[in-house]
């Protein structure tokens, strides 16, 4: 699960300003390019403190907080809650009243937990793409259910009708070679859609 958008959420906790950046990246080289970028953005900020969850890998950093008390407590947020190919970002500027290590570590969990009740969670779903060339007599026969029970990729109107469509359940088949009287739609790939997760 990932983020659709970019999210952006600032909490004040004595006086320290901390302003949570998350959103979708796809390797380590895009979490770095990300960073760099906030880093220059915020670069008169106290700390950037990080964590990223592609795939396999895991990445954390304190930038300078006493050890344990930023990245590590960023990263346990975005597991808690399933994300992938997620990272977040937490600027920190100090307000001059220290947090003590229990403190940082809520400081930093709450800045993510915050960002991720706004946000916009998505899931990948991959499904079986298929392609079914037929008659425009039995186009016009199939052509509701297709629309009702498939997720249509595409249409082409030529000699034929081609449908392009998704299976989100391949029992489906059945049914639709029986409305074309035994004609099997051929697997020609697969097709990811994006689900909000609720």
């Amino acid at each position: 699960m990932y983020f659709k958008q970019e999210e952006i959420n600032t909490i004040i906790i004595e006086k320290s300003r901390f302003i949570c950046y998350m959103k979708r990246v796809k390797s380590e080289e895009e979490y770095r390019e990300y960073l760099a970028a906030i880093r220059k953005k915020h670069y008169d900020a106290t700390h950037v403190c990080s964590a990223m969850v592609c795939d396999n890998i895991q990445r954390s950093s304190d930038d300078g907080e006493p050890s344990g008390t930023a990245g590590a407590p960023i990263l346990n947020v975005l597991k808690k809650n399933d994300l992938n190919q997620m990272c977040a970002l937490v600027v920190r500027y100090f307000g001059g009243i220290k947090l003590g290590a229990g403190g940082l570590i809520r400081a930093y969990s709450n800045a993510v937990s915050e960002c991720i009740r706004k946000a916009v969670i998505v899931e990948e779903y991959h499904y079986p793409l298929y392609e079914l060339k037929l008659s425009y007599e039995t186009a016009n026969r199939i052509e509701h259910y297709l629309r009702k029970n498939t997720i249509i990729d595409d249409i082409r109107y030529d000699e034929d009708v081609c449908f392009i469509f998704a299976l989100d359940d391949e029992r489906k088949i059945d049914t639709i070679m029986e409305y074309t009287k035994g004609l099997k739609p051929e697997l020609i790939g697969d097709k990811i859609i994006e689900k909000v997760v609720e």
